[in-house]
């Protein structure tokens, strides 16, 4: 039983201020209505620090990402791979990530810029906006003193540029240079870099030590000197079609004096090289390794290092071999490296499917746009993506994309400034920018609509609630 003097005080006490408990009436209502009292729930974010690259698809939260930030915490390396069909917002988000990168002033940023019309890269907008014009590396233009890049260049190690030397060659010829072949190169290499003290040795220098080796480097391995020449005359035969072949006059002189390595960009434009030939791997083993020795330097910058059609590198097992190294040596010296590629396809059943892997397993960030639904099953299986990403990524619309930063898996929609949109999509006719631009302006009319809805169907929830509240459950 209560305490009788307990009742009476309860009582006294109801009488002066009113019950202390209040039983409040349930609100009959629908599942449909009712699901707004349960808000949703997402992942969390990346955090706060770094550039804005959209919001979150299902919980509406901004989103941000910076590899320099999360580099050590949340992510094991700094790189970033990006897939995805043309048309999808690949492009667009690259140009708008850079722009915001380059806000930050310890940011400097390269482009390999394979892409373009009317006779510039897609990039050419944004470098003229820095007010930088792009390195255009072309054939044509080179024969009239255009852009040089020296593979000889003396600020390359002697290492590196025998490297490079070996590089090129297997790329060109489609299989690894034999030890006979190897041994005539690093003599005339090793000649060339004794004896010509009085300017840059050029490849015009190698070439003519293949042809016509000396005496001496027979007799340091006691061979007869005409095998030695023999050894020599197919990779003499290689590396002539850079001094009188179809890459004539990029690669066969002193490196371009005036080149701006400080730049906070640098745009190499490569639109005139055509992305189907020979010449494409071996332009990106040349950058790779100059960019290597001539621009990562221990100053404390963040750099970023983007490659569009990176295929040509993960697909050549030589290149890909350099680049690795790059990632590696890169990653102590605070390197990002982008790799855009339309299909995951064209490198894991290439010719280069190990060292494909090798650079895939560095890419702690993968983006993915939207593609068919049997691509998007492989992507998921090589990328390790959970069943519900694979599923989603074919129904993807443009600018909208899987991002898995070392497992944070979120869909995220990628947002471009009015001041951003004049230079991401342009009026050339170019291969994804226009896409682009057609695609995101049915985007927008399309999220203008769903907002009109939302709106109508929220003021409708809210009027079905107030007639419902007083209504209740027995």
């Amino acid at each position: 039983m209560r305490d009788p003097l307990s009742a009476l005080t309860e009582g006294f006490t109801s009488f002066l201020f009113g019950k202390v408990e209040t039983t409040r009436p349930p609100v009959r209502t629908s599942t449909g209505q009712a699901q707004a009292v349960y808000l949703p729930t997402a992942a969390p974010g990346l955090g706060d620090s770094g550039v804005i690259i959209g919001r979150e698809v299902y919980s509406g939260k901004g989103y941000i990402y910076d590899p320099f930030q999360l580099y050590g915490q949340q992510l094991p390396a700094p790189h970033w791979l990006v897939l995805g069909e043309s048309g999808n917002g690949k492009s667009a988000l690259e140009k708008t990530y850079v722009m915001r990168q380059l806000r930050f002033k310890d940011r400097q940023v390269v482009v390999l810029d394979a892409q373009g019309e009317d006779g510039v890269g897609e990039w050419n907008l944004i470098a003229q906006a820095l007010g930088l014009t792009p390195i255009r590396l072309d054939p044509t233009a080179a024969l009239d003193m255009g852009i040089r890049l020296n593979p000889l260049d003396p600020a390359i190690t002697t290492t590196g540029q025998l490297a490079l030397l070996r590089t090129i060659i297997e790329v060109a010829m489609g299989h690894g240079l034999d030890e006979r072949s190897g041994f005539a190169l690093k003599v005339a290499h090793a000649y060339v870099n004794e004896t010509i003290v009085d300017r840059q040795p050029v490849l015009t220098d190698i070439v003519e030590q293949l042809r016509h080796p000396e005496p001496e480097s027979a007799e340091a391995m006691n061979v007869a000197i005409d095998d030695v020449r023999a050894w020599g005359l197919d990779v003499a035969l290689v590396i002539d079609r850079l001094v009188d072949g179809d890459l004539r006059g990029m690669f066969d002189g002193p490196t371009t004096v005036g080149i701006d390595l400080d730049a906070p960009l640098i745009v190499f434009d490569l639109s005139h090289i055509d992305r189907n030939s020979i010449a494409m791997p071996i332009l990106m083993a040349i950058v790779g390794v100059w960019l290597e020795h001539t621009w990562i330097r221990p100053d404390r910058k963040k750099r970023i290092f983007l490659v569009e059609e990176a295929w040509h590198i993960i697909n050549s097992p030589f290149v890909a071999q350099l680049f690795q190294r790059l990632l590696k040596f890169g990653r102590r010296l605070g390197l990002s490296f982008v790799a855009v590629v339309h299909h995951l396809s064209d490198v894991v059943d290439g010719a280069a499917a190990k060292e494909a892997a090798a650079i895939l397993k560095m890419a702690s960030t993968r983006t993915i746009y939207a593609q068919k639904a049997d691509e998007a099953r492989m992507t998921g299986r090589v990328l390790g993506l959970p069943r519900w990403a694979v599923e989603i990524i074919p129904s993807l619309t443009p600018g909208i994309a899987v991002w898995d930063v070392n497992g944070n898996v979120q869909v995220v929609k990628h947002l471009i400034s009015e001041t951003e949109r004049p230079l991401v999509f342009t009026d050339r006719a170019m291969t994804e920018s226009s896409a682009d631009h057609l695609a995101d302006d049915a985007l927008r009319a399309a999220e203008l609509e769903a907002e009109e809805r939302a709106a109508a169907f929220m003021e409708q929830h809210l009027s079905d609630l107030d007639d419902s509240s007083e209504s209740t459950v027995a």
